[in-house]
């Protein structure tokens, strides 16, 4: 017996066209919509061309259909238009002033339907043909239609044989339904437009650094963050825990990137509210047992989020300030898009076992015209997460971390991921402000891309991996507790003389010679903690145009297990591609250590006997080249 059949069997007395179901909304009821891609377009457009329908309040999470309508007087003055979140297509009208923005967590919506806090009347929601039990699917939408639907008084389904059956909690029993209009209609898809491929992949590129193998996602709102799952097809074993499954998830699972394997809350299973993408995904999601559907108080509760070990939640924004606050749902006073789910998978992955949040943002808006991160949100601009909040943030010019972080130290790590032409701008401000010195340098305002092929990383005999990087103006904190965490005798063998205080004043100097070509440091960092702490700096200044002098200082805990010689290796290979032909150092004639390090490296290197305590060495590249460019671990 096919659907058709078994509802004239079995409850024919709710069958109705659309026309006459929404003869059942009485004017002044307060309606619910179902949700984005699963809005039941053909009750919408029913109700909206019944002229007899007077002071109707309509709330909606996601709408596309009403697009259709804002621009029509006569329908405005019928219908209010409430949203808890703005699609791009009723953009414009929210501007405008045609549309009602309800900020809320996603998480408490379905809270407020039941507890009244928002009095519901009517649902209109789009659901699957029932099976043999009578059991439909809300399919692609669950998040918050099912509390809607469960809490008015008179609920009205349009049964689409085209609208997927999920799993998870997302059956509707036909005895649920009040009133039940049959139509067939293509379900809506949501095509986001290309963002700028090179910025996305930029980010992309950093954002993977931080995503591992095994680790469980959320991805948000938004083009950007739906873009950036392209760059984590190298990963294994990912998960999903999310408020969205987009077009963007596809190429991840169709490449078994995405197995669900390491999850710690129901392994095997994408958790996920609702979908919203093309044909070809709701194929993918339709009676796929991989998929388990839940209303958004689970999904985006930050309890049941932090139960996932691991958890990264990227999203977006559309501003962040120098101290760390984000702007996610307004452009000064117009209100662009909404709270969403950010703040409760921001909060859920901080309380994740080893989870964090990134927030990722192109540097620049209205064509590079203005700077995405500044000194202070825009007049008007709303605060959708708190300083305390944010973890990573992520630009095309890369990685700022903030969580533990003073404001001094956020300032100089959003400053180095601002676009370069704005650096000087937020760093004078930031001085006005008295955020950071007053004497403190501006981060280089070039694109320091090219640092990237700089990084490098060593796995050490005792099983400890070190990361190698270049040192950036935020690293000034790290340097110094470094510095201090050092035994006298090797800060003696590093600057020849004893050295009890590392200032700022300090810190400072030593940064100002840092070009990245004639002048370079690289740091070797591990993890301690959860945090990466620095175990190593090696560095090489300019003497003259042939000849850069190499130091190095490796923490003690780390000495004898070949870093140094690492580092050598390093800054050899950059020495020589910014047309250096030589190193020279100066050590001390006991530092027997280090003289073998210089000479492992460089067999044919020159020990000039200075007379004193100290031995100069020289050593030449084209000499010893092989040695140069293969780094051993000795």
């Amino acid at each position: 017996m096919d659907y058709t059949s078994w509802l004239q069997s079995n409850c024919s007395h709710k069958l109705m066209e659309a026309k006459d179901a929404v003869l059942k909304i009485r004017s002044g009821s307060r309606v619910f919509l179902g949700t984005g891609c699963g809005e039941p377009q053909h009750l919408i457009r029913a109700m909206a061309n019944e002229m007899s329908l007077q002071d109707i309040i309509l709330y909606q999470m996601l709408s596309y259909t009403l697009a259709q309508f804002v621009d029509d007087e006569s329908f405005l003055r019928r219908f209010s238009i409430k949203l808890f979140f703005i699609s791009r297509q009723l953009r414009k009208a929210a501007f405008e002033g045609k549309i009602d923005y309800i900020p809320a967590y996603l998480s408490q919506v379905p809270g407020m339907f039941a507890r009244h806090r928002i009095g519901l009347d009517v649902a209109l929601i789009q659901v699957s043909p029932p099976d043999k039990f009578g059991y439909c699917s809300l399919g692609v939408s669950v998040d918050i239609t099912r509390s809607g639907m469960e809490n008015a008084k008179l609920v009205i389904a349009q049964v689409n044989p085209m609208m997927p059956r999920t799993w998870g909690d997302s059956f509707v029993h036909v005895d649920e339904l009040d009133y039940i209009v049959q139509y067939e209609e293509p379900i809506v898809e949501n095509h986001l437009p290309m963002r700028d491929k090179n910025i996305s992949k930029r980010i992309g590129h950093y954002v993977s650094q931080l995503v591992e193998d095994g680790d469980t996602l959320q991805i948000g709102f938004g083009q950007l963050p739906d873009t950036i799952l392209q760059y984590l097809d190298q990963k294994k074993d990912l998960g999903i825990h999310t408020q969205v499954i987009t077009d963007g998830f596809l190429p991840l699972f169709e490449k078994n990137v995405i197995t669900n394997r390491k999850k710690s809350l129901l392994p095997g299973r994408v958790v996920a509210s609702l979908c919203m993408g093309s044909d070809k995904l709701y194929k993918y999601v339709d009676s796929n047992p991989m998929f388990y559907f839940r209303s958004s108080e689970y999904v985006n509760d930050p309890t049941v989020i932090a139960r996932n070990d691991n958890f990264v939640s990227i999203s977006s924004a559309l501003e962040v300030d120098l101290t760390g606050q984000i702007c996610s749902d307004s452009v000064g006073y117009f209100f662009y898009s909404g709270i969403g789910d950010q703040v409760d998978f921001l909060r859920g992955s901080a309380m994740s076992k080893g989870g964090f949040s990134i927030v990722a943002l192109p540097s620049t808006a209205q064509n590079g015209k203005i700077s995405r991160i500044v000194p202070h949100l825009s007049q008007g601009a709303g605060v959708a997460s708190t300083r305390g909040d944010v973890n990573f943030v992520v630009t095309e010019y890369g990685i700022a971390e903030l969580q533990g972080k003073g404001i001094y130290q956020r300032v100089m790590e959003l400053t180095q991921i601002a676009h370069p032409k704005f650096r000087d701008w937020l760093i004078k401000t930031a001085k006005s402000y008295h955020y950071i010195f007053s004497d403190q340098l501006t981060p280089q305002q070039e694109d320091l891309l090219f640092l990237e092929g700089y990084k490098s990383s060593l796995k050490l005999k005792n099983g400890k991996n070190v990361e190698f990087r270049p040192i950036l103006p935020s690293d000034e904190f790290s340097s110094r507790n470094f510095f201090y965490s050092l035994k006298e005798e090797t800060i003696y063998s590093r600057f020849f003389h004893k050295v009890r205080v590392f200032s700022h004043e300090m810190v400072q100097k030593q940064w100002a010679h840092v070009d990245y070509r004639k002048n370079i440091s690289i740091i070797g960092l591990t993890k301690r903690g959860g945090n990466m702490s620095i175990i190593a700096i090696g560095s090489y200044a300019y003497v003259n145009d042939d000849t850069a002098e190499v130091a190095f200082v490796v923490h003690e805990n780390f000495q004898g297990m070949g870093i140094a010689s690492y580092l050598l290796g390093v800054l050899g290979e950059i020495a020589i591609e910014n047309n250096y032909k030589r190193f020279i150092a100066s050590v001390l004639r006991k530092n027997i250590s280090m003289i073998h390090v210089f000479k492992k490296r460089y067999p044919n290197a020159k020990l000039l006997n200075t007379g004193g305590t100290e031995i100069d060495i020289e050593m030449n590249f084209d000499q010893d080249k092989k040695n140069t460019k293969q780094p051993e671990n000795i």
